[in-house]
């Protein structure tokens, strides 16, 4: 126990010195975020125990599967640094199992797992003690499933064919949570389908409705976790698998082909890349096919630039992803390392993206000038955004020399590339709304409009790149080298604002979307096509004009958290920031 429990307490002490700064106002917007949906799945279990066991199977989903598309999970203590103090994997995967405990994300979620209490005292004294043994139990099994998850799928990611199958599993896995209501209205689910129940994360509940045996059996499945864990932590030390094939030599004759050729080496060489490319292949052609188990078709020829949009957010990252080896370029004079890394990017993913549109359209029978419109325009917007975005908000990255047994920790940063990863979806969806919207009213001319755009944007934003890359590149290799940001601007004034300040801009920031985006414009467009009962959508639910009038909240509501947002953050005046 002297094991676990210093463990434990050198996680407080990390944490401790660690939060700070804007940092601190992540963790603690995450934290509002977080005790908002625990609070709601615990007043699940006063309304129904269906309702409940359907919540706590979302966050089981979430503790398996957030680690693996955010960078790795928590990694705090890393069984690395106990390597060189013998301690045996049984011993140090109970000892780092007992610091998981120490966290936000545990506390909020044994607040979520407070439903189970509410639950039982509505059954008996007796139900509700079990339910105090069945939350810790629970707890347990979400940890150790979050760590066995990510860990599988660092195995994977020691060989190519690994994790190539781990990237199709992934994106299989998550594009059909996002079509999730294609399969309820598929296999008739209204309520709560009764696999729920078999699901682990509804075992507690099981215990907590009289049903003794379900807490034996939690008991027992940490146990059983518990040393599946050990045994992949005894394979975590293990190096990637390499090809054992003779290197072809780079002949290139131009630093631009010096470029290309190194980086399209990359893309088949570089395991975290063949992740990546297979989970934004996976992704787009899932997320498009899944419709055809309700027999509509009209979501396929949508698969390419599903898979576009998707592969750039994951290569959003792009210069952070290679560490300090900028120095090359800027010990080359007139490289041209962009428009190298533009065209490996057309190259491997245009190539892909061209294939798997054509076929899909094909199958349908069209529409042929709006895939092709957004085709060339997606294409040319996001060669030339993921380079611009990576040199103007890189995320410093750990050199892919110097990546740890979890292959899927690539930065420290979880939260900075997950926004980066939203920032670049949502700029790229952006480039192909002129040609998007001149096909749908002009037919063919919007693919001269898709080419033109998308040629624009390769050019223009390559440029910048470029332009930012000679003019700052020192800077962006000591970012890279120290982990270290240097303070801009407009994060001297975000630091300037109030704590109250803070805390809007935050929750405005972070909120905004989802009213302004899923439950207000998706939804509108849903009651304008006369799609009801979207299991997503408040305002499918209602009848005309109620249905317009929710919808159209939903928007206004976004609107003014962003607009609130934008509000206190506002530059001042000096007059204005300088306390009287």
């Amino acid at each position: 126990m002297a094991v676990e429990m210093t463990m434990a307490q050198m996680k407080v002490a990390v944490m401790r010195h660690s939060y700070r700064g804007q940092r601190a106002q992540l963790a603690g917007t995450g934290a509002a975020i977080g005790v908002l949906l625990a609070a709601g799945t615990a007043f699940l279990g006063y309304l129904s125990p269906d309702y409940l066991a359907a919540g706590l199977a979302v966050w089981l989903l979430g503790w398996m599967l957030g680690p693996v598309f955010m960078g790795g999970g928590d990694e705090t203590l890393r069984p690395e640094y106990f390597s060189m103090l013998g301690i045996s994997p049984r011993r140090l995967a109970a000892g780092l199992l007992t610091a998981s405990f120490v966290g936000v994300a545990p506390l909020v979620t044994l607040g979520a797992l407070a439903g189970l209490i509410v639950a039982g005292a509505r059954l008996g004294v007796v139900n509700a003690l079990v339910a105090v043994p069945a939350m810790l139990l629970q707890l347990a099994v979400f940890v150790l499933l979050s760590k066995i998850a990510v860990a599988v799928v660092g195995v994977a990611l020691r060989s190519r064919v690994g994790a190539i199958v781990a990237g199709v599993i992934n994106g299989v896995v998550l594009s059909s949570l996002g079509q999730i209501w294609v399969f309820m209205v598929a296999f008739g689910v209204a309520g709560t389908p009764a696999a729920v129940w078999y699901l682990p994360s509804s075992w507690g509940l099981l215990a907590v409705r009289g049903q003794w045996w379900a807490l034996g059996a939690l008991a027992a499945l940490v146990l059983l976790l518990l040393g599946l864990w050990a045994a992949l932590l005894g394979r975590r030390a293990g190096r990637p698998r390499v090809s054992g094939r003779a290197q072809r030599p780079i002949t290139a004759s131009t630093a631009a082909g010096a470029v290309v050729a190194k980086e399209m080496r990359t893309w088949t060489r570089d395991l975290v890349r063949n992740h990546q490319l297979a989970f934004a292949l996976a992704y787009g052609f899932w997320f498009a096919a899944s419709p055809l188990v309700i027999g509509w078709n009209g979501m396929l020829p949508y698969a390419g630039p599903i898979f576009i949009v998707m592969a750039a957010g994951m290569a959003s990252n792009l210069y952070g992803t290679d560490g300090t080896a900028l120095w090359l370029t800027m010990m080359t004079p007139g490289a041209t390392d962009v428009r190298g890394r533009q065209l490996a990017w057309i190259t491997t993913q245009g190539t892909i993206a061209i294939a798997l549109s054509v076929v899909c359209t094909a199958i349908v029978g069209g529409p042929w000038p709006l895939i092709l419109a957004l085709l060339a325009a997606l294409l040319g917007g996001a060669a030339g955004l993921v380079p611009l975005v990576s040199v103007y908000a890189l995320v410093p990255a750990t050199d892919p020399h110097r990546r740890t047994g979890n292959p899927l920790r690539t930065s420290e940063d979880d939260g900075g590339l997950t926004g980066l990863a939203y920032l670049m979806l949502f700029l790229v969806l952006l480039t192909g709304v002129p040609a998007g919207l001149a096909a749908l009213w002009l037919g063919w001319a919007g693919v001269a409009v898709g080419v033109v755009t998308g040629a624009l944007c390769y050019w223009l934003f390559g440029r910048l790149a470029e332009r930012r890359l000679r003019t700052h590149g020192p800077e962006l290799l000591d970012t890279m080298r120290t982990g270290r940001k240097p303070a801009s601007s407009a994060m001297k004034g975000y630091d300037e604002l109030s704590k109250t300040q803070k805390n809007i801009a935050g929750l405005g920031f972070g909120l905004g979307a989802i009213p302004l985006f899923p439950q207000g414009i998706v939804a509108l467009i849903f009651v304008f096509n006369g799609k009801a009962d979207m299991s997503w959508f408040l305002a499918t639910y209602l009848p005309s004009p109620w249905s317009y009038a929710v919808a159209i909240g939903f928007i206004l509501l976004g609107l003014g958290l962003y607009g609130s947002a934008l509000w206190v953050v506002r530059k001042r005046p000096e007059a204005d920031r300088i306390p009287a």
